[in-house]
């Protein structure tokens, strides 16, 4: 399968032959990322490829490696950015070139433009919008942006967009489009004509982390009255007993004489090292060893049992934080602690 241009070939072929360049170790870890019918269709190319030309095997490589810069560049400045880098890098005429190429499989995340932004901005775009249209923004940022807008929202908006942006599961592109117009840009051609999914329980959990503990408070409190269950969800997930290391010393003091003993003991038999140092480091020589002694005899433990125990553990925690009686660093720098 020897041919004088590359350009003769097709994609599946560039790929044969990108990946007999590259070695069976390589080429067996690409396979680990693709599809079943994926490999067989390569294994079926790489097994009809007889010769592979010096010069032909160089083009496909800098195609690749030109494919692979043009991707960089789109993710850290979106396709414009991408273009500008590549037309000073290999000409206007090939850059083009590379980046039509692309676009037949490119996805290009929505609202790219947008995470690139200042908070600022973007809330003067999106404040007076509707709530679900603000969750739906908010979701596709990133997390300490959609943190620092939520918290410059309107109390009594606050709530809403949280919990929509909690229950969202999947938005049609035309309604992506259309608000990405709203913001006066057009990246949607290259995104797939599937239904995208943004937003979710991790989604908020991921930016009420990032808020001030007064704007955590007003939202949770506004969605234990209107969903329970969700703000119990939410809660259960915004500290997991991991988190800890996050905790200060005193604090940590006060959570060891609050939870029930064989909790800890369970909690920490599978908690990893950095885990267990804050914890024994926070207790008496005395306990720490005697802690050490009573885990060591409890042979193996169910999964089930110990996530119990500490789940257990995160809702002691929760509620002396709601108390006042230990602090959780948050985002905002209202908990700082001086």
């Amino acid at each position: 399968m020897a041919k004088g241009n590359s350009t003769e070939l097709s994609g599946r072929q560039k790929a044969a032959i990108l990946l007999i360049t590259l070695g069976p170790e390589v080429s067996a870890q690409i396979f680990k990322h693709l599809r079943e019918e994926e490999i067989e269709q390569l294994t079926l190319e790489i097994a009809n490829v007889r010769k592979v030309e010096s010069d032909e095997k160089d083009t496909i490589l800098q195609e690749f490696h030109q494919i692979c810069l043009a991707q960089e560049y789109i993710s850290q400045g979106g396709i414009n950015y991408a273009k500008e880098i590549l037309e000073k890098a290999l000409g206007q005429e090939k850059a083009r070139e590379v980046i039509n190429r692309l676009t037949a499989t490119l996805q290009v995340r929505p609202f790219d433009f947008a995470r690139k932004a200042d908070p600022a901005q973007i809330l003067n775009f999106i404040q007076n919008e509707n709530a679900q249209t603000i969750a739906l923004v908010l979701s596709y940022l990133q997390f300490e942006q959609a943190s620092v807008i939520l918290s410059s929202l309107p109390q009594e908006k606050q709530a809403e967009v949280a919990r929509r942006v909690a229950v969202m599961d999947s938005t049609s592109p035309e309604v992506i489009a259309q608000v990405e117009r709203v913001l006066e840009q057009k990246l949607s051609a290259t995104v797939t004509q599937d239904y995208t999914s943004a937003g979710g329980i991790e989604s908020i959990v991921q930016i009420l982390n990032g808020v001030d503990r007064g704007t955590e408070r007003t939202i949770l409190d506004s969605l234990e009255i209107q969903d329970p269950e969700l703000a119990e969800e939410i809660k259960k997930r915004m500290f997991v007993f991991e988190d800890i290391v996050n905790v200060d010393n005193r604090s940590i003091q006060r959570i060891i004489r609050d939870v029930e003993n064989a909790d800890l003991q369970l909690a920490l038999k599978v908690a990893s090292e950095e885990v267990r140092d804050v914890i024994f480091r926070n207790m008496s020589k005395r306990m720490a060893e005697s802690f050490r002694e009573e885990m060591e005899y409890m042979g193996p433990v169910r999964l089930r049992d110990v996530e119990e125990a500490q789940s257990r553990i995160v809702s002691t925690i929760r509620r002396l934080e709601e108390a006042g009686e230990v602090i959780i660093a948050r985002g905002g720098g209202d908990d700082i602690i001086v």
